[in-house]
C-alpha cells in the first residue's frame, strides 16, 4: 500500500486495549479517562481479522500497544495466532514493563519478537511521582526477564521532561555501556492540553544530543532497512546504542510507514491527526475481506504529509487522549 505521497505503508500498530495501570502525568488526569466499554473494544477475533488483511496488503510490522497491552486477558494466544500468518510480519510489543517479568519468557515462545519498554526515571520516588504508580522495581524486573527471554533487540524509551527527569538524560544514556540496549530519548509530544506538563516542559532533541554527546564521542549508527524515527549512536565501547527522537522539532513525518488501529476500532492515519475510518462498524455488520481491505487502503490514501504540532496551538479537548490512540 502506498498513500498519496508515494510512502509505503507496511507498519500497523494495533492498540488492544485503552486501560492502563499508570497514570502518567503527560497522558491521563490522576483520575484516569474513562473506558471506552467492553461492548465497543474489538474483540481478538475482530482484531485478529484486520490483521490478517493487512498483512495480505502488504503490511510486515505489527505492534501491540495499549493504554498497556499486557493487562488484557487473552494477548498470549493472540500472539501465537499472529505469529503463525503465513506472511509471518515481525511482531513487537510496546509496555510500562510493570506486569512484563511474568509474562516476557511465554510471550518470546509464541512469537513476540522484541519488546519497548517505557521508562522515564530510575529513581523509585520520582517514578511514583511522575506515573502517580509505585512500582519501578517491577519495571526493571520486567526488562531483565524481557533481555533473559530473548526478546531483542531491547528498546527503553525515555521522554525527558523539563525540570522533572530531564537531570536523568545522561544517565539513561550511560546504561548503554553496561547493557546491549538501544536507550531512545523521545522529544515530549503535547498531543492534548489539559495535563500536569505544558508544550514548553519539551527538551529539543538537539539540547539531548548536547547532553549525551558530553559524555563521550559518540559515532552514528547507520539504519538498516525500513528508516525508523530514531537517530542512532554509540559510545566507544558501549554495548548498546542510544537513539534520538525529534518527534516534534523535527519531525520524521517522509519516512512515515504506519496506521494506527485504536482498541474501539477505527483506523487513524496519523497520530496526531483526528481524521479516523471506522472499522467496527462494517466489521460487525458482516462485511466482506474484500470491503476491509478497501477500508484500509481508504485510511492510506488520506494519510496526510506531515503533522504540524509544532506550529499549532494544543487542542485540550481532542477526542482521543495518548492512551486511547495507543501510541
Amino acid at each position: 500500500m502506498r498513500d498519496t505521497f508515494n510512502r509505503k505503508i507496511d507498519y500497523l500498530r494495533i492498540s488492544i486495549t485503552d486501560r492502563c495501570n499508570l497514570r502518567c502525568r503527560y497522558c491521563m488526569p490522576e483520575e484516569g479517562v474513562p473506558s471506552v466499554g467492553h461492548g465497543q473494544v474489538l474483540s481478538f477475533e475482530e482484531l485478529f481479522r484486520v490483521a490478517r488483511i493487512a498483512v495480505e496488503n502488504g503490511v510486515r510490522k505489527i505492534r501491540l500497544t495499549g493504554g498497556e497491552p499486557l493487562v488484557r486477558k487473552g494477548l498470549i494466544p493472540f500472539v501465537e495466532r499472529l505469529s503463525q500468518l503465513p506472511q509471518q510480519p515481525e511482531l513487537s510489543l510496546t509496555s510500562n514493563g510493570l506486569l512484563l517479568a511474568d509474562q516476557a519468557v511465554e510471550l518470546k515462545r509464541v512469537g513476540l519478537q522484541r519488546v519497548n519498554i517505557s521508562l522515564d526515571t530510575l529513581n523509585p520516588q520520582r517514578f511514583e511521582q511522575i506515573t502517580r504508580r509505585p512500582g519501578l522495581d517491577q519495571v526493571l524486573a520486567g526488562i531483565s526477564a524481557a533481555e533473559t527471554a530473548g526478546l531483542w533487540p531491547l528498546k527503553l524509551n525515555m521522554v525527558p521532561i523539563r525540570d522533572v527527569n530531564s537531570a536523568e538524560i545522561a544517565d539513561f544514556a550511560r546504561l548503554t555501556f553496561k547493557h546491549d540496549w538501544q536507550v531512545r530519548f523521545i522529544e515530549f509530544m503535547p498531543v492534548t492540553g489539559g495535563l500536569d506538563y505544558p508544550p514548553e516542559s519539551r527538551v529539543p532533541a538537539d539540547e539531548i544530543f548536547e547532553i549525551i554527546s558530553a559524555i563521550g564521542p559518540l559515532k552514528q549508527i547507520e539504519r538498516k532497512g525500513p528508516a525508523g524515527p530514531a537517530r542512532l549512536y554509540q559510545f566507544e565501547g558501549a554495548k548498546g546504542v542510544v537513539g534520538v527522537i525529534p518527534a516534534v522539532s523535527d519531525h520524521f513525518c517522509g519516512e512515515c510507514n504506519r496506521l494506527r488501529l485504536t482498541s474501539d476500532g477505527f483506523l487513524r492515519p496519523c497520530l496526531f491527526c483526528d481524521d479516523e475510518v471506522d472499522l467496527r462498524t462494517p466489521l460487525r455488520e458482516g462485511c466482506s475481506d474484500e470491503e476491509l481491505a478497501q477500508l484500509l487502503s481508504g485510511a492510506v490514501q488520506i494519510k496526510p504529509e506531515r503533522h504540524r504540532i509544532a506550529e499549532e496551538p494544543v487542542v485540550a479537548d481532542r477526542r482521543r487522549k495518548m492512551q486511547g490512540i495507543g501510541g
